[in-house]
């Protein structure tokens, strides 16, 4: 099974579809730019999402450290680019800010990450190369079978991954990918001729 397929297999369900397309956080805000509502957005909550995301939670090394992590959960497999290229560390960032809860265990777990690959290799988690990289999410990416010290890293990842499956896949690529169409609208010419005349209109 490709990495990709046993992601979906875990399913989105776990941590909740975001309000907030990914697509919305890749490019930093205007903020000369007026806000206003939008579809599904009232302008209250269009103005707490300006100011979210003209906030800053990662620090640059801390959203390096982010980068490479969310593209081993999904990385490019053919023509369908990584969570990295759709803007997942923006969205993550964004749901940082938006959910206070979620600051500690994900900055904390960061650090659990570097202090680990410290730990057995002797470099920070973005330095060591690929294969060294797999054996510590190896270690954390299975939650049924936990190694002795873990529980903190493998907690850690487990809401990396259900945030990095949820930015990923609400964005187009997402759905593109998923298979997704949505609700598409028919071409409406109005009411049968033939309704029309059963009823004299």
């Amino acid at each position: 099974m490709k990495r990709r397929d046993t992601l979906k297999a875990i399913s989105l369900s776990s941590f909740g579809l975001a309000a907030l397309p990914t697509t919305a956080l890749v490019s930093p805000p205007d903020t000369k730019k007026k806000t206003i509502a939008t579809p599904g957005r009232v302008l209250n909550e269009a103005e707490r999402d300006a100011k979210l995301l003209a906030e800053t939670f990662f620090t640059p090394l801390e959203l390096k450290l982010l980068t490479s992590l969310v593209d081993i959960i999904i990385p490019v497999e053919g023509s369908t680019p990584s969570a990295s290229k759709v803007g997942v560390p923006a969205f993550i960032e964004f749901m940082a800010k938006d959910k206070p809860e979620l600051q500690t265990p994900l900055r904390g777990g960061l650090r659990w990450i570097d202090h680990e690959a410290n730990k057995r290799f002797g470099k920070d988690f973005v330095n060591l190369g690929y294969n060294d990289q797999i054996k510590i999410i190896d270690d954390i990416a299975y939650p049924e079978d936990i190694p002795a010290g873990m529980s903190q890293g493998i907690a850690f990842f487990t809401t990396l991954r259900g945030l990095t499956l949820t930015g990923f896949y609400t964005t187009q690529v997402g759905f593109d990918d998923l298979g997704y169409v949505g609700n598409r609208p028919n071409q409406w010419e109005g009411v049968p001729q033939d309704v029309l005349d059963k009823y004299n209109l």
